[in-house]
């Protein structure tokens, strides 16, 4: 394979991440804004992350539509089993996940074809119609179709805004600015927990309705959001709007002094114009780092055992011993223990390096997940019987779980989205993402179906299992993830050149296919 002639200078293929690129480097007003205002997209994601374990634990709604799951949860003696005395209403919390898989595959189209905008915009509507279907559901069914368009909205979100976010952003500034996504994914649950805990207080029993309906202001935030942004450098490139591109690139860098980037961004969509198939040309040789990460880190990420916390915390602080009310706030206080540690990860993403914040976030965790073992080791044993404890094992509990969860915010959680949606050159960008978001879902809906039996089956070992999971995935980052700070996004190949590893799948005769037409 050929390296293109297409407009790519020499440094294109020498600079390492200090680089000899002459991109603007300054962060206007502008940029902060698109990027910020993008970032809603994950309000969506986040707020249905932490309202569907808060409504399941609610006993209005199961007696409503779940009666053999409230009849088992309101009969268990303490003398039985703990760890089995709940159940998880898989259908309803994990149709979503489904429905956000098939999404984010049929999203990558839409991306490439029509822009990111549109794709935000679709995710906005199908989402908001998933609010008001569950909103007023009277029987499981509309629960269920409900929650699948839910779905489809998260996965057309989750599949644009990363990648929106790290074409607009200054390489420079890329970390933080991405991560805004992950932070708003936090500040979604926070609100939902505590939407959750006011709701459940409601004595007509209908709270669970507000708790679901309040899901369509982020999607009407997103909507609005995305009619207004406007259309990335990189996306308008692609679909041949290169005057429209350029002016663009002059807004947002706030500088005419853009021609470098933009001969690069104009040599990526000739390069991309020689890849028909993105989807058979991810499987080419140089892209191999790159696919193993976009598959890799989703999959550690659910294995971290964080949506575990998410997702059931209600119930994991029910089983520990917490009433549901006081189980709803704990769950309050971990949700905002997750948005504030988001935020030192913006800070310090593009000072530190993304492998530094991988690393001590695992360590972090991995610490934690044995405190968290030990304590409901103590509190219930093997048998699932509860001992008596003094007082301070609660605050023990909670403070185990906000120090983990604090290490997921500022590692895995934001990091989770940022590094895949930036290694991707231009030709399988889509592809790739839709891979990406594609993967997460499909381990998420894994952990939904089987948390439950997990917790009945292994007990306290649950815990030992994600920490074993911690380990692996930290030596998995610290052995073959490089360092993509301050490297702009169409130069990122020279990382994986001269990687000691990944180097031999990459060459530099491979940074670019090219077509006779160049």
């Amino acid at each position: 394979m050929r390296l293109s002639r297409c407009g790519i200078s020499n440094s294109f293929i020498s600079a390492g991440s200090s680089g000899t690129k002459n991109y603007p480097e300054k962060l206007t007003f502008r940029v902060f804004i698109t990027c910020l205002v993008a970032a809603f997209g994950g309000l969506i994601f986040g707020y249905d992350l932490g309202i569907s374990g808060g409504v399941t634990s609610m006993d209005p709604f199961l007696n409503k539509f779940f009666p053999e799951v409230y009849e088992k949860e309101n009969n268990v003696k303490a003398s039985d089993n703990q760890y089995c005395k709940f159940d998880s209403q898989t259908l309803f919390t994990s149709s979503l996940y489904l429905a956000a898989l098939v999404a984010s595959v049929l999203a990558s189209t839409v991306t490439r074809v029509f822009g990111r905008r549109i794709t935000m915009i679709s995710g906005g509507v199908l989402f908001l119609a998933g609010a008001g279907l569950n909103a007023f559901a009277e029987h499981v069914w509309m629960l269920i179709v409900g929650r699948m368009l839910l779905g489809f909205g998260i996965g057309c979100a989750n599949q644009s805004v990363p990648i929106y976010v790290s074409e607009v952003a200054p390489y420079k500034y890329r970390g933080a600015l991405n991560m805004m996504f992950q932070l708003a994914i936090t500040i979604g649950i926070f609100v939902a927990n505590v939407l959750n805990y006011i709701f459940a207080k409601m004595e007509n029993g209908e709270g669970w309705r507000y708790s679901l309906g309040f899901a369509g202001v982020p999607a009407i935030m997103i909507i609005i959001g995305a009619i207004f942004l406007p259309d990335s450098p990189s996306s308008l490139i692609e679909r041949g709007l290169d005057e429209k591109a350029k002016n663009e690139l002059i807004k947002i860098r706030g500088t005419t002094d853009i021609e470098e980037e933009f001969g690069d961004l104009v040599a990526a969509r000739e390069s991309s114009k020689a890849v028909k198939h993105p989807w058979t040309s991810l499987l080419n040789r140089q892209y191999r780092p790159q696919l193993t990460f976009a598959i890799a880190i989703p999959f550690f990420q659910q294995l971290t055992g964080m949506n575990v916390i998410v997702f059931y915390a209600p119930v994991l602080f029910k089983t520990i011993g917490f009433g549901a009310t006081a189980s709803l706030m704990f769950a309050m206080i971990t949700g905002g223990c997750n948005a504030i540690a988001t935020l030192v990860s913006i800070f310090t993403v593009d000072k530190f390096g993304r492998r530094t914040l991988f690393l001590e976030g695992g360590i972090q965790m991995f610490i934690c997940q044995i405190v968290i073992t030990i304590a409901i080791a103590c509190k219930f044993g093997l048998d699932g019987n509860p001992r008596i404890l003094p007082k301070w094992y609660a605050i023990v509990v909670v403070c185990g779980i906000c120090m983990y969860v604090a290490g997921f915010a500022w590692s895995w959680g934001p990091l989770r989205w940022l590094v895949p949606s930036e290694i991707f050159p231009l030709e399988v960008r889509s592809a790739a993402q839709s891979i990406n978001v594609s993967v997460n879902m499909i381990f998420t809906f894994a952990i939904a179906q089987i948390f439950t039996a997990m917790l009945c089956h292994m007990k306290f070992g649950l815990f030992i299992f994600f920490a074993c999971f911690v380990i692996v995935m930290s030596t998995f980052i610290y052995k073959f993830l490089p360092e993509t700070k301050g490297v702009p996004i169409e130069e990122m190949h020279v990382v994986w050149q001269t990687h000691p590893y990944w180097k031999k799948f990459v060459k530099p005769d491979d940074v670019r296919p090219i077509s006779d037409e160049c």
